[in-house]
């Protein structure tokens, strides 16, 4: 039996980033849970490209390859910063360049960052949307963090990590096969 391959994807621009660090966190327990393979990208992986590019036969090799990986996934992992109420334009643009029918019944794990409650939101009504669009299967929990959740960009909120926890048990639904590494009840 293949290994199932999860992909994240941070449309951060910045490193450290908080969304990269909750997205890898998210990666890792995916993993450890179900025994997956896992590999983050954010927009820096992405690359200056993507900003001129209005197909995607216009990426450079570099933004092509976590395009590809992305599409070829067998789940993501979704997250995204907070600006103004929504996620950042060029998020929008590379996830833009993938066809609906690529995304169509992938299980996606979303999450979001910002800097208060007031941006909790965005997951809902901005992220899920999005991928509705592409026919994908959002996770019912959705996972958001503000910056009380981190401590030198790691997850350090009990709340936060019990959130994580409820949406990567939601993950298992998609991949029968694969027996999770413990007790759901411990």
């Amino acid at each position: 039996m293949r290994t199932p391959k999860i992909v994240g994807i941070a449309g951060s621009f910045n490193r450290p980033s908080k969304t990269r660090s909750l997205v890898c966190h998210v990666a890792e327990v995916v993993s450890g849970r179900y025994g997956f393979n896992f590999d983050v990208y954010d927009m820096l992986d992405v690359g200056p490209s993507l900003g001129a590019a209005h197909w995607r036969k216009q990426l450079d090799e570099k933004a092509q390859h976590v395009l590809q990986e992305i599409v070829a996934a067998d789940a993501l992992i979704i997250g995204a910063p907070t600006y103004k109420g929504s996620y950042p334009g060029l998020f929008k643009h590379l996830i833009d360049l993938i066809e609906p029918h690529e995304l169509k019944s992938k299980p996606i794990l979303i999450t979001a960052t910002g800097g208060g409650d007031r941006h909790a939101l965005m997951v809902e009504h901005q992220l899920r949307p999005l991928f509705g669009f592409f026919m994908a299967h959002t996770l019912p929990t959705a996972v958001y963090a503000s910056d009380r959740d981190f401590r030198d960009y790691a997850v350090a909120s009990e709340h936060l990590s019990k959130r994580v926890e409820e949406a990567v048990n939601e993950v298992g639904v998609f991949f029968p096969g694969r027996v999770p590494t413990f007790d759901a009840a411990e």
